[in-house]
C-alpha cells in the first residue's frame, strides 16, 4: 500500500546538531505513533511539546499537524488546538475500501500510462524480495516490518509510476491504521476487536501473507501483459482483501 504512507517512503534524515529531520519525517514518525495507539486518542497535542520531545524546531511540527488534520487523524479548534481523533471500526475499514478504489485507479492510470524498464525491473525486483520472505517459511515480528517494507515500496511504485499528484495525495489521505505491521495487533481500534489468540506472531507465514504475496505476484504480471484494467481490478481485490480478513477475525470475538 508502502504506498508509505501515501506509500511513497520518506526519507529519515540524520538528526545532527545542525539538520533536523524533514517535515515529512516528523509527519511519518507523528503518524505512527497516533495509528498504534502510542499517543491515544483525545489527547492534546501542543507543538512545543512535542518539539521538545522529538528534538525538532516547532516548524516541522506545526507543518505535520495541519497535514494530519487534513488527514482526519487529529482535529483542530481554536479554544483546544489540536487533538487525537477518536477512530472507530467503521473508519477504518471506510478508509480501506477508498484506498483500495483509489490505488486500483492508480495501477489502471500507471498501464495506461506505460512503465520504464527501470521503474518495471524494480516492480520485480520488490515482488522476488517478498517473495524470498514467504518461500523461506520463517515468520517473525522482525520479519513482518521486513516483508511490509518491501509490501509499502510494491504499492508505492506502482502509484509512482502512475505519475498523479492528486491520486497519490487522496491516497495518503486514507491511511488511517498501520501499514508497517499487521493492523489486527498493531492498530488499537482494530485489535480491541480481535481474540488475542489471533493477534499472536505465528512462526510461519501467516495465510494472509501468502495469499498477498500471490496477489502481487499477479498484480505484476497484469502490468508486464500491459492489461490495465485487469492491473486495477485486481490492485482494488488486493486491498479490499485487508477489510474482508479484520472484518472476519473482527466479529469472531
Amino acid at each position: 500500500m508502502t504506498a508509505e504512507a501515501a506509500q511513497d517512503q520518506d526519507t529519515i534524515a540524520v538528526e545532527t546538531p545542525h539538520i533536523e529531520p524533514s517535515t515529512h519525517t516528523v509527519l511519518t514518525r507523528l503518524r505512527e505513533r497516533i495509528v498504534t495507539g502510542e499517543i491515544p486518542p483525545d489527547t492534546r497535542l501542543r507543538a512545543e511539546g512535542l518539539a521538545t520531545e522529538m528534538n525538532v524546531s516547532r516548524t516541522p511540527i506545526r507543518s505535520a499537524l495541519a497535514v494530519l488534520s487534513a488527514e482526519g487523524l487529529v482535529s483542530y479548534s481554536v479554544n483546544r488546538g489540536y487533538m487525537v481523533r477518536a477512530m472507530s471500526l467503521g473508519d477504518i475499514f471506510d478508509s480501506i475500501e477508498t484506498r483500495a478504489a483509489l490505488e486500483g485507479l492508480a495501477a489502471r492510470a500507471s498501464v495506461d500510462l506505460g512503465w520504464t524498464r527501470e521503474d518495471l525491473d524494480n516492480l520485480r525486483r520488490l515482488e522476488a524480495a517478498g517473495r524470498a520472505i514467504v518461500d523461506k517459511g520463517e515468520w517473525s515480528q522482525a520479519i513482518e516490518f521486513e516483508w511490509y517494507a518491501i509490501n509499502r515500496q510494491f504499492h508505492a511504485q506502482i502509484l509512482h509510476a502512475a505519475q498523479n499528484v492528486s491520486l497519490r495525495n487522496a491516497i495518503r489521505m486514507t491511511l488511517v491504521y498501520p501499514l508497517f505491521g499487521d493492523a489486527a495487533r498493531l492498530c488499537p481500534v482494530v485489535a480491541a476487536c480481535v481474540p488475542p489468540r489471533l493477534r499472536q506472531v505465528p512462526a510461519t507465514p501467516p495465510d494472509h501473507i501468502r495469499q498477498s504475496q500471490d496477489e502481487h505476484g499477479k498484480i505484476l504480471a497484469a502490468i508486464v501483459a500491459e492489461d490495465s484494467i485487469e492491473a486495477g481490478r485486481l490492485m482494488t481485490e488486493h486491498v479490499l482483501s485487508t477489510r474482508t480478513r479484520l472484518h472476519a477475525i473482527a466479529i469472531r470475538r
